[in-house]
């Protein structure tokens, strides 16, 4: 297979652009501390980093071929050996950076970052990363948030993960999931296009008791398939709550038909039990 050739950075810079003599960006970083640092415009074939700190560093239209926010795996020979000590990112901007699909966040902390029209798609490998006060603007679809990590706690050393005061007030969200977080805690868009609600069973049942005399029976089939599932999402990983929009509701179904259950759900009474 012949021998990967990689840069290892350690130790501390402050201020001024990351540069590599040779231009070659298949980049680790262990126990590093940048700070002030520009990463701007850069390609990485790979970054890498591990047990690290990014302060105020700039990652603006820097493009991503493959990337480990916070690799782990490191400290011992088994499993149940392993330290994992998070890489943190914090008040770092990711503006129109190019994040491939798939991207493994692993234990990485982001605090007080911005995301701004940052490529934030088909992300399920989330399941350690911490996300608190940071603003998210643009599209985001496919992405999964977690607020408990679905393995490994003893390495971590937790088993949650800090996820609380974020702002997606300013972001588009397709097919985003937030399991075991509380949605409360966090900023969205609100109506007339997206809503926290509570009960979500109760409202789905109430809509399709609603709908059963409906005409279009392949409606009323898409809608109900959509809605259970949501529904039942919603309970096992949010406690019966869910951020919902028309496309919660589901791509499927026509713009009307969407319209018409997204405004029954928002508008459900305990009169209606």
């Amino acid at each position: 297979m012949g021998l990967r050739r990689y840069l290892l950075a350690r130790g501390e810079l402050n201020g001024g652009r990351f540069e590599v003599a040779d231009g070659n960006l298949d980049v680790s970083f262990a126990r590093a501390r940048m700070v002030d640092v520009g990463f701007s415009g850069l390609r990485f074939s790979s970054f890498l980093a591990h047990d690290s700190v990014f302060e105020r560093c700039d990652f603006s239209r820097t493009t991503f071929d493959h990337v480990l926010f916070g690799a782990t795996g490191y400290g011992g020979e088994r499993w149940d050996e392993l330290s994992w000590p998070e890489t943190v990112f914090r008040e770092c901007v990711f503006a129109r950076t190019r994040i491939p699909p798939q991207a493994y966040f692993g234990n990485a902390r982001f605090e007080r970052c911005t995301f701004d029209g940052a490529r934030l798609r088909d992300l399920t490998s989330t399941h350690k990363a911490q996300f608190v006060e940071c603003a998210f603007r643009g599209k985001i679809q496919d992405v999964n948030f977690w607020g408990t990590p679905t393995e490994h706690t003893a390495a971590l050393g937790r088993d949650r993960n800090a996820f609380r005061g974020n702002d997606f007030t300013g972001a588009e969200l397709l097919g985003v999931a937030f399991q075991h977080i509380d949605l409360d805690a966090q900023r969205f868009p609100g109506l007339p296009d997206y809503a926290v609600l509570d009960r979500i069973d109760q409202r789905v049942a109430a809509t399709l008791a609603a709908m059963a005399d409906w005409p279009d029976d392949e409606i009323k089939t898409k809608a109900a398939w959509s809605l259970r599932f949501g529904a039942d999402w919603a309970i096992k990983y949010n406690d019966g709550h869910a951020l919902v929009s028309r496309n919660w509701v589901s791509r499927r179904l026509p713009p009307d038909v969407r319209d018409q259950i997204f405004w029954m759900l928002v508008s459900y009474t305990d009169d209606q039990q």
